[in-house]
């Protein structure tokens, strides 16, 4: 049974997604305050976080914040949910690291499978891949979700992590923005593609020296490079 913490402060659709959530079979937990909702994540480890930007006593992006600098939280996905509509209000959630953004008033079906999606793709999909990757300044550990690069533990969030394994087993073959969105954002209909620009620019400034593995193609998307020294003469 996977555990969803929700931090919403409108009691009529706490009760709403209370119930939806346990008939999903979810164990629930919520909350109406920010700072309750950091500590009960921190203590409860949920599987995901649904998380309000309006709250009384912080605001959530902030709440995000701390969830994602946190070493026992950072690897939680975040659904934020929000009456803002608004594309920037959208890129500053994701630049903080939530995986997905969604508007009031929505629908509550739409909501569970965004979260199933987004739980599913935290999963294994594939014992017969490489449980830890080696190339050039690169290291990737899949089951643990971690990261160095030369020899340096890199911090990813959840989504972070699911973009750069997608590109790198895709390694040599252009992805377009929308492929990504697909495979690594899940269902993400309202999403633009900016979306997909603006992680893989958080990706690459993280990625430090590997940066050059994960190149722009001009008009189309992103490629991984075929070898390391393929970026290291280009």
């Amino acid at each position: 049974m996977t555990r969803i913490l929700v931090v919403e402060d409108e009691p009529d659709l706490q009760r709403v997604l209370d119930y939806n959530l346990r008939q999903g079979g979810h164990e629930v937990s919520v909350t109406r305050l920010g700072l309750e909702g950091i500590k009960l994540a921190r203590e409860q480890r949920p599987d995901l976080v649904l998380l309000d930007l309006m709250l009384p006593d912080m605001p959530g992006t902030e709440v995000c914040k701390q969830l994602k600098e946190h070493p026992a939280t950072r690897g939680t996905p975040v659904i934020m949910l929000t009456a803002k509509g608004e594309e920037i209000d959208r890129v500053v959630g994701f630049e903080l690291g939530a995986d997905d953004y969604v508007v009031k008033p929505f629908s509550v079906r739409e909501l569970l499978l965004r979260i199933q999606a987004i739980l599913r793709r935290g999963r294994p999909e594939d014992d017969e891949l490489e449980p830890m990757v080696e190339f050039g300044r690169l290291k990737i550990d899949r089951g643990a979700h971690r990261i160095w690069v030369e020899g340096v533990e890199i911090e990813l969030t959840a989504l972070e992590f699911k973009l750069l394994v997608t590109l790198y087993d895709r390694r040599n073959r252009v992805q377009t923005r929308s492929a990504l969105l697909d495979d690594v954002w899940g269902i993400q209909a309202d999403i633009t593609t900016r979306t997909v620009d603006t992680h893989v620019k958080r990706l690459r400034e993280k990625l430090e020296a590997a940066r050059d593995y994960v190149e722009t193609v001009r008009g189309v998307g992103y490629r991984f490079v075929a070898t390391p020294e393929e970026a290291a003469t280009a």
